[in-house]
């Protein structure tokens, strides 16, 4: 680079792509320009002060470039040579799979089978979706729903018996002709429809036909479609978003430590098909455009196979400058036009902040799990001064509804991670219903009193699901039992609940919070997460067995013309109890207050 002034003099100004050598004649930069003589000038100039850009110039060795027709040709031709070169200078999206399809063969009895690559078979592809686990999820769901196939042509056209599957209630046998025809096509055209988007059209289908066979008196056949009603509206009410034209990607963005979490939320058909994390290579100093922009092309330009896919809208966390450039490349390769918007308020302001409150909690487990293991342990020394270091932690909770069925938790970790085989619950008993104080006592006194049972291990550190009066509670039984070693402490949520905001409680020091970005509190709150899961697991298992019939007849204003309206919306007692409010309301004849009482009553609130 020696002659670089005279290099630069007789560059052209027309559009392409450059590529920049390093010390072996290595790509270390891919870029693309409008105006090449123009964009490789400004590298050289001297009112350049970006780090990035000054460490990229003291490497440059050589140039290369390419001349393209127009800025559409070059966006392409530099996504295709990072996918090649993999520049250390380059924002790099490390994940070049192709995307998964689900398939719906063409048969007389059509099966369904996730699908990646170009789409050659003959048949119906629904998709693309965001990652192998979606796929898998609503293939598993088909089989519970509907009973469709997910065999070879030449196993299924070998078989003489029915399969485990058909034994197991996952397919209605089509193979030995355990269903008709006109059945299994009437299931394949259901979850057509389901796929699509169309979720409230099957669920009138199923309620017709729940009603028509309760009428012929066939109950098992009633029974059957109530069961399918009530899985749909359960993923119904769980994955149902409002967008434009129903397709939208919604991606959120968290940086932290040098680190960007991008999250794209896929939304097909009005339904989120699910969510994925990608963590790209990003050089020192990257700007969060930059970011942006480099996930925008490759993500949607490296694969061909799904380009006609790409939806009509894309959501983005931070104004990109290339944003007219990107909406052209990706409108031009998909046949539509492509909106790229950055939402400032309203409804997809929100699908924003839930994808950018996701991205955040991937990252904050990504670094959880990239942190050492003996870092994490030293982290908590530090924050709480103890003497050494913390090599066993175990966390308490407590679970009922409205005092009901009061279940206590005790989950234990190490260096490692959890120790499941020493995971306990506890049944509380002969307590006055909803006394956590008193819970806490019992299941101290279980877990202490009893250590020749528990092989005399003593926890290094004990973290409890509470503020001041369940730490007293435990540091009490403590007291009682002459166990000093043990370090107590109380984890209270923050306003409204949200994580980030805890409060810790030591005895006899002021309450203590640490920053919501800190990897100590992260690791807190895993823990306390997962003592919360495993007891309100057995709190609900112990609950249900306790449970023989339901109370929705006992319920204020719910005659038999309102019980016969829920039921038939919901598919039966099991979805009503799990149904939101706003769900509730939507049924004919169920005011907003009547859906407060229902949902008092009914609906899963555990504390």
């Amino acid at each position: 680079m020696q002659n670089i002034k005279q290099f630069l003099a007789n560059l052209s100004h027309h559009p392409g792509v450059y590529q920049m050598l390093g010390e072996k004649d290595e790509v270390i930069y891919v870029g693309k320009a409008k105006d090449l003589k123009k964009r490789i000038s400004s590298y050289f100039s001297s009112r350049v002060k970006d780090p990035k850009t000054m460490s990229l110039v003291m490497q440059i060795r050589d140039i290369n470039f390419i001349v393209t027709r127009n800025e559409n040709e070059a966006v392409l031709l530099e996504c295709n040579l990072i996918k090649k070169h993999q520049p250390r200078y380059n924002i790099l999206l490390r994940d070049d799979k192709s995307y998964p399809y689900i398939l719906m063969t063409q048969h007389a009895y059509p099966r369904i089978d996730i699908y990646r690559g170009p789409r050659k078979k003959n048949g119906n592809y629904f998709g693309p979706y965001p990652h192998s686990s979606a796929v898998k999820e609503t293939i598993s769901l088909l089989q519970k729903i509907f009973l469709l196939r997910t065999c070879r042509d030449t196993y299924f056209e070998a078989r003489t018996r029915p399969c485990l599957l058909y034994q197991i209630g996952r397919c209605s046998g089509p193979c030995v002709d355990l269903i008709s025809k006109e059945d299994y096509a009437l299931s394949v055209q259901l979850a057509r429809l389901f796929l699509e988007g169309k979720s409230d059209q099957v669920i009138k289908e199923l309620q017709d036909k729940m009603e028509v066979a309760a009428n012929e008196f066939n109950y098992e056949a009633a029974a059957m479609r109530r069961d399918q009603v009530a899985r749909l509206r359960q993923i119904q009410e769980r994955q149902y978003v409002n967008v434009k034209e129903g397709n939208a990607d919604v991606i959120g963005m968290a940086v932290e430590a040098g680190i960007a979490c991008l999250q794209l939320l896929s939304i097909r058909g009005g339904q989120v098909q699910g969510s994925r994390s990608y963590f790209p290579r990003v050089p020192a100093h990257f700007n969060l455009d930059e970011v942006t922009s480099a996930f925008l092309t490759q993500h949607y330009l490296h694969d061909n196979s799904h380009i006609e896919s790409i939806p009509k809208l894309i959501i983005i966390a931070k104004n990109i400058p290339e944003k007219e450039l990107i909406e052209n490349v990706l409108s031009e390769q998909t046949g539509h036009k492509v909106n790229v918007l950055k939402p400032v308020r309203g409804e997809k302001k929100q699908w924003l902040s839930m994808a950018t409150l996701t991205a955040k909690q991937s990252l904050a487990a990504h670094l959880f799990n990239k942190t050492n293991k003996s870092e994490r342990a030293l982290a908590l020394q530090q924050a709480f001064g103890l003497n050494k270091i913390p090599h066993r932690i175990e966390c308490f909770d407590v679970s009922h509804t409205m005092g009901e069925a009061t279940v206590a938790s005790c989950v234990a970790f190490d260096e490692n991670g959890p120790i499941k085989s020493d995971y306990r619950r506890y049944n509380i008993k002969d307590i006055t219903p909803s006394d956590d104080i008193a819970a806490m006592h019992q299941v101290f006194m279980r877990r202490f009193g009893h250590q020749q049972k528990d092989n005399g291990v003593l926890p290094d550190i004990v973290f409890i699901d509470g503020g001041p009066t369940q730490l007293a509670a435990g540091k009490k039984v403590m007291v009682a039992l002459n166990i000093h070693e043990v370090f107590l402490v109380g984890v209270s949520k923050g306003p409204l609940r949200k994580p980030g905001f805890e409060t810790l409680h030591i005895s006899g020091k002021p309450p203590m919070h640490l920053p919501a970005d800190s990897r100590v509190l992260h690791f807190i709150q895993h823990i306390r997460d997962e003592a919360h899961r495993f007891a309100i697991t057995g709190h609900r298992q112990r609950r249900d067995k306790t449970r023989r019939k339901s109370t929705l007849e006992f319920i204020p204003g719910i005659g038999a013309k309102r019980r016969r309206e829920l039921l038939r919306y919901f598919g039966g007692i099991q979805g009503i109890a799990h149904a939101s409010l706003d769900e509730l309301s939507k049924v004919h004849g169920i005011s907003r207050s009547l859906a407060e009482r229902i949902f008092a009553a009914l609906h899963d609130t555990t504390v």
